[in-house]
């Protein structure tokens, strides 16, 4: 052992210190996550040192966790900036949730083939009515329309332990929202077909003055002044009562696709991009006059195409679609219609995730962690 050796922990004293095992600590070498102090030239046998063992542990807590090598790596990269880290967290637990929440519902269809005479179970929710409506207008804009697609036409209801989830796509774009709530009963899914969503919202929307009452904050609320939307899942239909007026759905006899599958594949648990907005000068921006575009067919439909890039700030900017762009240049082409809708009314402050050129791009709102929009980029 050479003096600076001396000086240095072996990787089995690593392992011993952090919790991860020999094996891991040369994984996460070969990783660029963790590479040792020193590499002996002769043996190969990694080194390292006393400051590597804190860094080491959180890899080791990280991974029992399952964070994903990307996840695990960004942490590391920002382990003195602790809101970073602390995102990257969230985000996982999220996943853990989502996760979990799948099983649950999984195994309730399990029982359910298992013993198809058991007494159906239902499920109840209480919401707010002005939640609920908010998270449809956020989702409703990505129903899909193809007559050939008909498990994409409609919004699937996700009932979760202590809220429900509404989720849509086209295809080309996936719309989410979340609303919490009281549960009483499994979680379960219920795919609503999109006339029954429409009536829904309008069942939601504020009422004129003589059958109900509106909050001073401009909250929608029932009679008896609570803004108050009872779900019922049960026997195959979807019911919602809102201040006494009943709505009931019979649910479409489809499996709606796995969205969170899709999120994983199309979306890195660490974007390359993460840019704050103001969603209303966002929506100027794309509607103002001479705002520049190039048009774009799919299936015999022209759309107008913006692009979205940086500028030296890491600012987000509008950009020609047709113009030249450097060989480090990022620019994103999307379809302005869709971008439009993903941004809602633009009112608040917006996050766009970015990962290039032909990644999808992720619209999230800074306030609610739970509702995003994903779009497919247009090839410039």
């Amino acid at each position: 052992m050479t003096a600076v050796e001396s000086e240095l922990r072996s990787i089995g004293e690593l392992a011993r210190a952090s919790g991860l095992t020999v094996s891991a600590l040369r994984f996460y070498d070969r990783s660029g996550v963790l590479a040792p102090a020193r590499v002996d030239p002769v043996t190969g046998y990694r080194w390292y040192t006393e400051e590597q063992v804190d860094p080491a542990r959180l890899v080791a807590g990280l991974r029992r966790v399952g964070m994903p090598l990307a996840g695990i790596a960004e942490a590391l990269r920002n382990r003195h900036r602790p809101a970073e880290v602390h995102r990257l967290l969230d985000a996982h637990l999220r996943r853990l949730e989502d996760g979990l929440a799948d099983a649950r519902r999984e195994l309730s269809r399990i029982r359910i083939l298992l013993d198809p005479e058991e007494t159906t179970v239902t499920t109840r929710l209480v919401l707010s009515r002005t939640d609920l409506a908010a998270a449809v207008d956020a989702v409703r804009f990505a129903v899909g329309a193809d007559p050939e697609l008909p498990v994409l036409s409609g919004v699937l209801l996700e009932v979760e332990p202590d809220g429900v989830r509404l989720v849509a796509t086209d295809r080309h774009r996936l719309a989410v929202a979340r609303v919490a709530g009281t549960v009483d009963g499994p979680p379960v899914s219920a795919l609503l077909p999109v006339a029954a969503v429409d009536e829904l919202r309008a069942l939601l929307s504020p009422p004129g003055p003589d059958d109900s009452l509106s909050g001073l904050d401009g909250s929608v609320s029932g009679l008896d002044g609570s803004d108050v939307a009872e779900v019922v899942v049960a026997s195959g239909q979807v019911t919602v009562t809102v201040a006494g007026r009943p709505l009931t759905a019979v649910p479409l006899p489809y499996d709606f696709p796995d969205y969170r599958r899709l999120l994983r594949a199309q979306l890195g648990d660490v974007p390359t991009y993460r840019i704050p907005v103001d969603g209303a000068a966002l929506r100027a921006a794309l509607t103002a006059d001479g705002v520049p575009v190039c048009h774009r067919a799919h299936e015999g439909v022209e759309h107008e195409v913006v692009a979205l890039g940086l500028d030296g700030r890491g600012e987000l900017r509008l950009v020609d679609p047709a113009g030249a762009a450097g060989a480090d240049a990022l620019r994103v082409g999307l379809n302005r219609e869709y971008l439009l809708d993903a941004l809602g009314s633009g009112d608040g402050q917006l996050v766009l995730e970015l990962d290039g050129p032909i990644a999808p791009l992720a619209v999230r709102r800074a306030d609610d962690a739970h509702a995003f929009s994903v779009l497919m980029p247009v090839r410039l």
